[in-house]
């Protein structure tokens, strides 16, 4: 039994050698994973993988959600009175990602775009909440560039997010080859509702009912067996999916 605790440690040590080599993170890590393998271990799970997961950004929408439905306003007046107070880039970032869901977009894509002027300009996160915010505020272009340069600065970082505001960017910029493109890959790849729907929302708009008619089945047999919370998480892309198959 023994030996197998310390495969274990090993094999998690292991693990997260690999997340920091293949996600480019800070190769400090290293040395701290095999110095001591299951805290540094531990610990690297808690700071940097877990963040990141699908799982925690899931959990942060159904609190974001809860919260907005008690007081909507109240992150949007929170986040403007920290950096009002206390100008800080951290609090700038925090006011960006408040406008954004407020649906501010264009304000929100000025706050990013002055976060990443500074020691974070290359903070990936940043850039990923900049191309959501130009694109909702109509620069397709702007949040092309962006994704363009996440692609280019860590390939595999937020895989999906990346690849759907690509094909949403490439579409909105007239690209349909391109966009139809990444949207197959997309599915592809990762095979998820928000995937089909967006996907489905481009052929729809763009008359390719063909291509539309397998996505919505498709969506509609999995959508119906979906739980309350599943489908409060995908409420906002389901509203939109909605709106596109109404006729006319």
């Amino acid at each position: 039994m023994p030996f197998v605790g310390i495969g274990f440690h090993i094999l998690l040590a292991l693990f997260c050698a690999v997340h920091v080599v293949r996600n480019g993170q800070q190769l400090y890590w290293l040395i701290i994973l095999f110095s001591f393998p299951l805290l540094g271990s531990l610990v690297y799970l808690f700071v940097i993988v877990l963040p990141h997961s699908r799982l925690e950004r899931s959990a942060r929408r159904v609190v974001r959600s809860a919260a907005r439905a008690m007081d909507p306003g109240r992150e949007l007046r929170e986040a403007h009175a920290a950096f009002e107070e206390t100008p800080t880039a951290q609090n700038q970032m925090r006011l960006a990602a408040a406008l954004l869901d407020a649906g501010e977009a264009t304000q929100a894509a000025e706050r990013y775009q002055a976060c990443l002027q500074g020691p974070f300009a290359k903070d990936l996160d940043i850039r990923l909440g900049a191309a959501r915010a130009f694109l909702e505020a109509g620069n397709p272009g702007k949040a092309w560039e962006h994704v363009q340069s996440m692609r280019a600065e860590q390939p595999t970082f937020r895989a999906e997010a990346v690849a759907l505001l690509a094909a949403r960017s490439l579409a909105a910029l007239g690209q349909d080859s391109a966009a139809r493109a990444e949207f197959e890959s997309a599915s592809e790849r990762f095979g998820s509702v928000e995937v089909w729907a967006e996907y489905a929302i481009w052929a729809l708009k763009t008359g390719d009912q063909a291509t539309a008619d397998p996505l919505l089945a498709r969506i509609d047999k999995v959508s119906a067996k979906w739980n309350q919370l599943t489908r409060q998480l995908n409420e906002p892309v389901m509203r939109r999916l909605r709106a596109a198959r109404k006729p006319g």
